[in-house]
């Protein structure tokens, strides 16, 4: 048995008293390796309030039932923006043994679709992402004209380069339900997605290319118009 292994057994057998505490260390034995959430265990209840940090960062839930469920606080935007005190949610994550809490991974709005995702640290982006479904009430412009986002019933506003705007067109239209996923910044003003994906359900979302389309080049563009008659 390697010094590793050895390690990892003693640091399980102390913190044996709860599943969370086994997992843990498994983890970091694993080398931090992100968990799938469909194969955690599933709980389903209803939010009471938020947990708050010495910082007033939301860092959990409180379920009416009593069970208290935890997140990291570089997800409290995110938390905020999608699972709101009165949401039915389902929770992915590890059980304690002896206490109605819940070491998260994922918690997901059973009405909406959102989804509050735990993949890493605060650096990584796409711990921030999450899947929204609502209907666009106004389609927004840039100064020439051009659509580079809209405003949701839900009072967001999605952003997306122009080329990408044009090239979902169809979907981008009032009265149109749509599904977006991307990074979720909220404050006092609102609150503001920059989407990465787009699709008219959850289950079609189509990747976006942040880059800007390289100008055409002089040999491809079209030949100009003959000379008119000389008068």
């Amino acid at each position: 048995m390697t010094n590793r292994v050895r390690s990892t057994a003693a640091a399980l057998l102390l913190l044996g008293g709860t599943a969370l505490g086994a997992a843990t260390v498994f983890a970091q034995a694993r080398g931090g390796l992100a968990y799938d959430a469909s194969q955690l265990p599933q709980t389903k209840g209803i939010v009471k309030q938020y947990t708050l940090s010495p910082r007033g960062e939301i860092d959990g839930l409180l379920l009416t039932d009593g069970t208290e469920v935890k997140l990291p606080p570089h997800l409290s935007t995110q938390t905020a923006f999608a699972l709101r005190p009165g949401d039915a949610v389902t929770v992915r994550g590890l059980k304690a043994r002896a206490l109605p809490l819940v070491d998260a991974v994922s918690v997901t709005n059973d009405a909406t679709g959102a989804m509050v995702l735990d993949q890493g640290g605060p650096e990584d982006r796409s711990a921030a992402s999450e899947v929204i479904t609502s209907k666009i009430v106004a389609v927004l412009h840039g100064k020439r004209g051009e659509v580079n986002g809209a405003v949701l019933d839900n009072g967001a506003q999605l952003r997306l380069p122009p080329h990408e705007a044009e090239r979902f067109a169809d979907l981008l239209k009032p009265d149109q339900t749509i599904s977006v996923r991307g990074e979720s910044t909220k404050n006092a003003l609102g609150t503001v997605i920059e989407t990465t994906a787009l699709g008219a359900t959850p289950d079609r979302l189509a990747q976006l290319d942040a880059r800007r389309p390289k100008p055409p080049r002089p040999d491809d563009r079209a030949p100009p118009p003959p000379p008119g008659p000389r008068g």
